[in-house]
């Protein structure tokens, strides 16, 4: 049997890598390796030893296995508990959305409501080449558009209103979708550009803010007032707080469309950035050089 090569070897990260590391690794040897586009006779092998690799590093209880047992995790009878990819659902994906999905009572979906789409896979192929993960034959090539989506309806998903060839279609926008995020109809694709957004950064699922706070807050302690994706948040400040302080609230950033194991939603991250008066009156110079004295 051929040794497996170090997953990490196979993306070209650290085993420090972050999660937006391994990402950005695994689309750029996706792209680069992926059948349709790569023609040389060790394109598919490499291609399924990239997405192997990354359906293992980028899964947190996966990793961890990986990173004590190493490819023994995955064996029948290893100490993770066997292959990663058996059982009873059917995993697909040629790019960073992984899903898994299964039949159950028939044709009925398991998972519920795909925002009015009946096939999961339709919803989070990427652009790698159009191809269904199970081999299903495509037509011709489609039109493809870009539709630019304001970030909050990328995150809590929404309907946005298209005419393409003079005829207007709702767009339904899954909760959760990002930059690069596709979705496929029958007369066309369309893929999503998400938005700035003036206050809030994005990273993966985790949603971050810089926000204010006032030096004497800092000192004293008292509350402040914080928005976030599910309106404000009045947040509590312990006196003394020092500057670059992180506030971390857990599962509330954006819905993870990667994958339909593991966090159902990323974290909302707030940096408290200690504000200090540009000018001070000559009262407010006498106070604070009593309180140095003191």
């Amino acid at each position: 049997m051929a040794t497996k090569r170090d997953y990490y070897d196979v993306l070209g990260v650290s085993k420090t890598a972050s999660e937006a590391e391994i990402k950005s690794a695994y689309r750029k040897l996706a792209l680069e390796w992926h059948p349709d586009r790569n023609k040389s006779p060790e394109a598919e092998g490499r291609f399924k030893e990239i997405n192997e690799a990354y359906q293992v590093l980028s899964d947190a209880k996966k990793k961890a296995s990986y990173d004590q047992f190493g490819h023994a995790a995955f064996e029948q009878g290893g100490p993770a508990g066997g292959n990663p990819f058996a059982g009873g659902f059917r995993t697909g994906g040629q790019g960073p959305f992984t899903y898994y999905y299964s039949n159950v009572g028939g044709n009925q979906n398991p998972f519920g409501d795909f925002g009015g789409f009946s096939d999961p896979f339709e919803i989070f192929e990427q652009f790698f080449g159009g191809q269904n993960p199970f081999g299903r034959q495509r037509g011709p090539a489609k039109p493809h558009y870009s539709l630019k989506i304001p970030f909050l309806t990328a995150v809590k998903g929404g309907t946005e209103s298209v005419t393409i060839d003079g005829q207007t279609h709702a767009i339904k926008i899954p909760a959760g979708a990002d930059t690069g995020t596709h979705l496929r109809f029958k007369d066309f694709d369309i893929t999503f550009e998400v938005e700035e957004d003036p206050r809030f950064r994005r990273e993966g699922a985790d949603i971050y803010i810089d926000h204010p706070l006032p030096f004497t807050l800092a000192i004293l302690g008292g509350e402040t007032t914080v928005p976030t994706l599910d309106g404000s948040l009045k947040l509590k400040i312990r006196p003394g707080t020092a500057p670059g302080t992180m506030v971390r609230l857990s599962s509330k950033g954006a819905p993870q469309l990667q994958s339909f194991s593991g966090r159902a939603k990323g974290d909302f991250y707030i940096r408290l950035q200690i504000q200090f008066p540009d000018h001070l009156s000559h009262r407010q110079k006498e106070l604070l050089e009593e309180f140095q004295r003191s």
